[in-house]
């Protein structure tokens, strides 16, 4: 039977080499994404812009809000963009048309 000691013995060397392992792919890592950059040309400035400014490099539209263009009797919004949400769907089956919640 094995003693709560050795079990933590166990467990504190089996943290050491996780640590040493995380250390190695760490480093691994690194090494990794300093040569995507180079060969990218990807700067530490890009990294911290994010996605809006990797759409304006590819020619996409940056993402601005879109004016709603309806709104239900209890508040609710849409853009007109996507499906349809089910606040409008229900008052289009009770015969109400979609034109009557325009703003």
């Amino acid at each position: 039977m094995t003693s709560l000691t050795e079990i933590q013995n166990q467990i504190a060397k089996l943290q050491k080499q996780a640590e040493e392992i995380k250390l190695q792919e760490f480093q691994a890592a690194v090494e990794d994404i300093k040569a995507k950059m180079a060969a990218y040309g990807i700067t530490v400035a890009d990294l911290q812009a994010g996605k809006s400014r990797a759409r304006k490099a590819s020619g996409g539209k940056t993402s601005t809000p879109v004016a709603i263009k309806y709104r239900g009797p209890n508040g609710e919004a849409w853009s007109g963009r996507g499906l349809m949400p089910r606040w409008l769907s229900a008052q289009v089956a009770q015969g109400k048309s979609k034109e009557s919640f325009a703003v």
